[in-house]
Formats: structure tokens, C-alpha cells, sequence
């Protein structure tokens, strides 16, 4: 049993040029996670075998200023140096026993098809992996089965009578497969995993290989063993017309993390963001938005909303399907909300990157010190990161603070950003100054303030629209829900006349954010999607358009 060297060398260089100390590292003993790495940052990691000389280098781009890999492994040293590629000079990295927070990435989904994970695992561990890739990506799996399994005694290496040793010394051996992949037409990028045996893919990954057209589509290739490198250049000829991706070897155990930064760091072959960027999928109930990231287009506001009625209401509407909650620090329930997030997600099973949560800083003081008012919402939610965040009002500072928010996206801590309370003449003036273009904008709409002129200007730059108030708002809800047009048009379709007002904001392309305390309105308040308006009556609720603002801003 060869004796495991847990060692890993930091190599901190001090020398003139050095660039300004920002980056930080956290070990758990089997990754390593460095924050703060510049744009142009490149962490390089060299391995030596337990008698010192080296047997590998791998280079590592940062993904929003973090890079995450292999502490150590068996019979391993690493040194990891951390390098400025634009001034060519060493970064100071610094320990920290606080692990960074890493945003989740978004949906990974190929132009023109789907994503299948095709592995050969022996020990379990390369099926480890491949249920990792397919948790990250939401890609299809397919296990390459033998139709003859191997034996027990295939697990010793050195015994050149196993099947397995004879197996990959024999340049005509092609096991075969127990089944197929269902149409391999519909998908355009493989994972493909497998053990390595004797220095080499098992000769079943050849097998698989040779048994389809993969013309045009991408391989990746995925391997776990406990020293050998990755191998695969011997895999291309199978795949003729195929456009393998550099691949990576895991150690047994790897984590989600490790998985995800290099996942992140792949040149896959995305979909255009833009040809979909604002167009509302009612079969999924999201937008994309031009962050890349997917959003909810129904959720809950929680304006008004406090102790525990707010914890109370986050955790009804989570319950009963609603994955979009609008805070703000203005609100003074970002604590709240972000408790009521936790305990649904303990409750009721749901995962983090599900939920959907919005928040805002307010003019003044907090547009004046952005750093710490945009740190102070992320404190007070204490749920990992913020999937947006807005400026709630334009303020001398606004741009100030944008740009600070963008810092954070490049942190990992805030995946999105945005305005609200911006219209034609603010966004004309603000848009040309800052290097995001928002994800979003907030506004106040509803059928007696329409905002028609704006809502498409504003969804022309490839912004998407969210309406607050969309009920009309304090003091004015009773009298909308009441309208004779909106009250004819429910009892037509059998719902509710906020069911009506909301599906119309729909229909327009406005994501919508009800604010209620009552359980059973926030229910109805997500049952848009039985039912659609005609044409005329989407003109009916539009001709009641009274210019009439119901807030000040």
C-alpha cells in the first residue's frame, strides 16, 4: 500500500512586480479553492511523484475569480503557483479557513441538442463522477453495461491471465455492449467516462465508439484513477469527424466543485443566448435572461411583508410551486426572507438552484458606500449568493453602484443584476455608461398604468420587464379587482380577477411579483397557465389605461 503524502506547497514569490495581494486559498485536505484570482489570473499546478520528479502540469483559468482543484492525491506533491498573464508576474496568494461562496452556473444547454453522460464504470467511482456532471448540467446518462460482466478477478492488476489484461494487449478486442443509446441523433454533446486500465480506456470504450455516427458532435472525455493520467488520444480515429475537448482525470471522491469549475471552463458549444434572451417559455415558466441565467416569470413581493408573516408567506409560496422572491433591502425583511428560503429548503426538499431571490439597494447612503451595502443584503439573506440584485431608484451615485455590483458578479457572490424605477430618458442616459447591460428592470405596472410606451424600449435592448404592483397596489387593489372589463373576462374563463391581471402581464411579457400574506391567494396567484386571453381581450384591459401612478416613483 503505498503511503499517502497529503502535501501541498504554496508558492508565495516576493519579488519586485509582484501583483497586489488579493487572491486567498482554502484547503479541505482533498481540493483547494482560490478567490479573487484577476481576469488574466492563471493558477498552474505541478505534480511530483513521491521520489520528486515531476509527472504533470495543469493550467487552470478562473471561473468569476475563483478556480477550484486537486489538493493532493496518492503518492502526489503539488505546488501550485498562482501567475498575473498580462504583466507576467507572480499573485501573492494568502490561506483562509473561510471556503468561498461559488455561484452556481447557468443551465449548460447545447445549440441544437441535448447533453448525454455515456460512462463505463468498474468500482463505482467513474459513475460518481458522471452523476455529478449530469447533476451540473441536467444532461441524460447512459451506462455502458457489458453484456459479459467482468469477474471479481479482473481486480488484479498484475495477474496477465485476467480478461481485462488480455483484453487491452489485444489491438482486436471489442467487448460487447448490453444494449443501446436511444436515438444518439439527439444529442450533440458526449461526456464520456471511463476507468483507466492499464495505462489506457477500457477496450469497451472502443466498442462504444465504433457503434455510432458521431459526426459533428463534441466528446469530452472524463477518467478517474488514482495515478495514471488521462488517455484518449487513441479514442479520436474511433470517432472520425467528431471535436474531442481536452479531458480531465478525477480522483476517487472528487467533489461537486472540482466537477463544476471544470465543466465551466470547457469550450462547449453554448447556445446563443440571444436568440432566446426575453422570450417567456410557458411550458417551463422562465425566462431567459441576458445574464444567461434562467428566472421565474410569477413569484411573490414582499413589500409589507415582517417577522414571521414574512417567514410564513416565503415558505406558502415555495410550498405550492412559486421558486421567484423579490426582497429589498429598503423592506428590512431580507433576514426574514432568507430565513423563510433555508427552512422550505430543509422542509420541503428543495435545492438552492431552484429558488430564484431578488433583493435591491436603496439611494443615498447605500448607493454612497456600494461595497458594503451590497455585502450587508448578502449577510442579511445568508443563502449562499443573490441571484439579483437591483439599484431600487437612480441617485447621483448609481453608477458608482452598479459598477460595484459588477465586482460581485465577477465574485461569484450575485449572479445578475438590474434597475428599478428606470425609464425611457433614465436608461438613456444610464446604459451608455456601465459594461453589463441589466438583466432586468422593475417598474410599476398594471391595467390603469401600462407603461406601453416603455416596456418595449425597454425590451428592444434585450431587458427583461418585471412589474411591481401588478394588482395596482396599496389602496387601489379593491377597486382594480372590481373593474366591470376584468371581473366580465374572469367569470368567462372560470378564474379570478387577479388571476385575469396577472396572465395579461404575462401576455405582455412582464414577469409578475404579487405580494400577499394569505396562503390561499398566493396559490391562486400562481395558477396562470389553464387558461389564455384572446386578442380582444388583451385589448379590452389595455384601452383601460389611465396613466395613473399609484406611488411616487
Amino acid at each position: 500500500m503505498k503511503k499517502i503524502l497529503a502535501v501541498i506547497i504554496i508558492v508565495v514569490l516576493c519579488v519586485t512586480g509582484m501583483t497586489a495581494c488579493a487572491a486567498e486559498i482554502y484547503s479541505d485536505g482533498e481540493t483547494m479553492t482560490i478567490s479573487g484570482i484577476p481576469e488574466n489570473g492563471r493558477l498552474i499546478i505541478a505534480s511530483y511523484d513521491e521520489n520528486g520528479v515531476l509527472s504533470g502540469c495543469d493550467l487552470y483559468a478562473p471561473e468569476n475569480g475563483i478556480v477550484t482543484a486537486p489538493d493532493a492525491a496518492d503518492g502526489i506533491r503539488i505546488k501550485a503557483f498562482l501567475w498575473d498573464m498580462e504583466t507576467i508576474s507572480p499573485i501573492e496568494m494568502t490561506k483562509t479557513d473561510t471556503r468561498p461562496t461559488v455561484s452556481p452556473s447557468p443551465t449548460y444547454e447545447p445549440e441544437g441538442g441535448k447533453t448525454l453522460i455515456a460512462y463505463f464504470s468498474w468500482t463505482n467511482n467513474t459513475e460518481g463522477i458522471a452523476n455529478r456532471i449530469a447533476d451540473i448540467t441536467g444532461a441524460d446518462k447512459y451506462e455502458i453495461i457489458p453484456k459479459e460482466p467482468y469477474g471479481e478477478e479482473n481486480n488484479d492488476y498484475y495477474n496477465e491471465n485476467t480478461r481485462a489484461y488480455k483484453e487491452q494487449y489485444d489491438i482486436e478486442a471489442r467487448p460487447e455492449i448490453e444494449g443501446t443509446v436511444e436515438d444518439m441523433e439527439q444529442y450533440d454533446v458526449i461526456f464520456l467516462g471511463y476507468p483507466i486500465w492499464y495505462g489506457k480506456p477500457p477496450k469497451i470504450i472502443y466498442t462504444f465508439l465504433e457503434g455510432y455516427d458521431f459526426t459533428g458532435k463534441t466528446i469530452v472525455p472524463f477518467c478517474t484513477s488514482g495515478s495514471s493520467g488521462i488517455s484518449w488520444s487513441e479514442l479520436i480515429p474511433l470517432a472520425e469527424g467528431a471535436d474531442w475537448l481536452d479531458g480531465k482525470r478525477f480522483n476517487t471522491g472528487a467533489d461537486e466543485t472540482e466537477v463544476r469549475s471544470w465543466i465551466d471552463n470547457l469550450d462547449l458549444p453554448e447556445k446563443e443566448k440571444a436568440k432566446d434572451v426575453g422570450e417567456f417559455n410557458f411550458d417551463t415558466k422562465t425566462v431567459l435572461l441576458n445574464s444567461g441565467y434562467e428566472m421565474p416569470i410569477n413569484g411573490l413581493g414582499t413589500y409589507s411583508l415582517t417577522g414571521e408573516t414574512c417567514v410564513n408567506s416565503v415558505k406558502a409560496a415555495l410550498k405550492c410551486g412559486v421558486r421567484l422572491i423579490d426582497t429589498a433591502s429598503m423592506y428590512g425583511n431580507e433576514a426574514e426572507v432568507g430565513q423563510g428560503v433555508r427552512e422550505a429548503m430543509e422542509e420541503y426538499g428543495i435545492k438552492r438552484e431552484e429558488i430564484f431571490v431578488t433583493t435591491k439597494i436603496y439611494p443615498g447612503e447605500q448607493m454612497a458606500n456600494p461595497e458594503r451595502s451590497i455585502q450587508d443584503c448578502i449577510d442579511k439573506l445568508n443563502i449562499g449568493y443573490v441571484d439579483l440584485m437591483l439599484l431600487h431608484h437612480p441617485d447621483p451615485n448609481d453608477i458608482k453602484a452598479y459598477k460595484a455590483m459588477e465586482k460581485f458578479v465577477a465574485e461569484g457572490k450575485i449572479r445578475s443584476i438590474g434597475l428599478s424605477n428606470w425609464y425611457v430618458e433614465e436608461l438613456t442616459e444610464f446604459l451608455p455608461q456601465v459594461d453589463t447591460p441589466p438583466a432586468l428592470v422593475q417598474n410599476e405596472i398594471h391595467p390603469y398604468y401600462q407603461e406601453n410606451d416603455v416596456i418595449p424600449f425597454i425590451q428592444s435592448k434585450g431587458i427583461v420587464v418585471q412589474g411591481w404592483y401588478p394588482l395596482g397596489g396599496r389602496g387601489h387593489t379593491a377597486e382594480l379587482l372590481g373593474d366591470s372589463v376584468i371581473s366580465e373576462i374572469a367569470t368567462a374563463h372560470g378564474v379570478s380577477s387577479a388571476q385575469v391581471i396577472l396572465r395579461w402581464n404575462l401576455q405582455k411579457g412582464v414577469v409578475v411579483i404579487p405580494g400577499s400574506s394569505n396562503p390561499d391567494h398566493i396559490f391562486e396567484n400562481t395558477r396562470l397557465y389553464d387558461f389564455e386571453l384572446t386578442d380582444d381581450e388583451m385589448a379590452r384591459i389595455n384601452a383601460l389605461d389611465r396613466n395613473e401612478k399609484h406611488d411616487w416613483y
